[in-house]
């Protein structure tokens, strides 16, 4: 496939210090323009990690999205990305378990009413924050 035929260019392209790609591979590239960055060494999960942050946006997000235009897009990745790095639900302070057993869960319906929790909606809805006010 000529990269030009695509109707767009392609200025990065990120792969692995995997040996089967050769030197002409790079130079092929960068003589398309392309310059080739390498992911870090010693790291081989980055491929895992990314591949599960992305199945998480498209999943919580970009399946629930109508997006408009690129501004509209990197709008909505921006927000996302604040949510999955500080506001994720199943995320504790620094990624660190309850020093505390949790409590029972109450049943006491008045003890339920007097709750006093609230919700940030973040991009109109579709992803939401809960808290106890301070």
């Amino acid at each position: 496939m000529d990269l030009e035929d695509a109707g767009s260019s392609m200025r990065y392209l990120i792969r692995d210090r995997d040996g089967k790609f050769p030197a002409l591979f790079d130079a092929v590239l960068a003589d398309a323009g392309i310059q080739v960055v390498l992911t870090g060494v010693r790291i081989p999960r980055m491929n895992a990690i990314m591949e599960r942050w992305i199945r998480s946006c498209r999943r919580e997000l970009l399946d629930r999205t109508l997006i408009w235009n690129q501004r509209h897009l990197l709008h909505a990745l921006r927000e996302y990305e604040h949510f999955y790095n500080t506001h994720r639900p199943h995320q504790g302070i620094t990624n660190t378990r309850p020093l505390h057993p949790l409590p029972q869960p109450t049943t006491d319906q008045a003890a339920i009413t007097r709750l006093d929790i609230r919700r940030r909606q973040r991009l109109s809805g579709i992803l939401n924050e809960y808290h106890h006010p301070a």
